[in-house]
């Protein structure tokens, strides 16, 4: 399996139903982006995906870059 296609798979319920949302466009796209921003916070806080995994979804769903 491919590195980025691994960082997309086995993550936390909500993560996983924010990035839906996000993908789907399911809502205005500014809250979309809060939601699915807070979740990946959360849970590289909570230690449920490393801060590459984080970053990977940040920089590829979010249009983030690191600095």
């Amino acid at each position: 399996m491919e590195k980025n296609t691994m960082y997309e798979v086995n993550l936390p319920s909500y993560l996983e139903y924010d990035l839906n949302n996000y993908r789907e466009k399911n809502g205005p796209m500014d809250c979309l982006w809060c939601e699915l921003y807070g979740s990946i916070n959360c849970a590289e806080q909570d230690g449920e995906i490393d801060k590459e995994q984080a970053w990977y979804l940040r920089e590829k769903y979010l249009n983030m870059e690191r600095v």
